[in-house]
């Protein structure tokens, strides 16, 4: 009876071993499993500072190009013009020595020839610049580009509903226009 116990013993023993090997591999892989929560936790909490630091930076680098365009933009319209003026700065300069010559001009003939040269100069300009005049007259009358300023009645069948006279010219500037030809229009 004696080797019974002793078997028992080891058996015992033995069951025992595994048990605490069981329960010791139980505990590590509980605390490996609450390392790596708390390591995706952290990597959570890392990955959301990351994406909200990168969200600040966009929406820092946003405001700044915005605030930054705007005042292009305000540079821009403030000296929009500046390029035009300074092509129409040699036509002030022909009028001012125009109306000086005209002071003292005893001819008609010269005062009228360097005022026609004068308004050419004027107008080129212009047309460099995209400027162009609208033809109205023996037009089929458009609201989009026209202002009826009267309606009379038609002398001919053939101008009815026609611009037949131009009270003030209409321009173009690339295409758009910026002034509309006020009209007389045939009914």
């Amino acid at each position: 009876m004696k080797t019974k116990k002793k078997t028992v013993n080891k058996s015992d023993k033995s069951n025992s071993d595994k048990e605490e090997v069981k329960a010791e591999n139980t505990n590590e892989s509980k605390e490996k499993d609450s390392k790596s929560t708390k390591s995706t936790e952290v990597s959570a909490e890392d990955k959301f500072n990351e994406l909200n630091d990168k969200y600040l930076r966009l929406h820092a680098e946003f405001d700044n190009f915005r605030r930054r365009t705007s005042k292009e933009r305000i540079d821009l319209i403030g000296s929009a013009s500046s390029g035009v003026l300074t092509d129409l700065l040699p036509v002030l300069d022909d009028l001012e020595r125009a109306m000086q010559s005209n002071e003292t001009a005893t001819e008609i003939d010269g005062v009228k020839e360097g005022f026609t040269l004068i308004y050419n100069k004027f107008k080129g300009i212009l047309e460099s610049k995209g400027l162009k005049k609208m033809a109205v007259e023996g037009e089929v009358f458009d609201s989009e580009i026209h202002e009826a300023i009267a309606n009379i009645p038609a002398p001919t069948k053939k101008l009815k509903g026609k611009v037949i006279e131009d009270i003030e010219k209409g321009y173009y500037l690339n295409e758009k226009v910026i002034r509309f030809a006020k009209v007389v229009v045939g009914q």
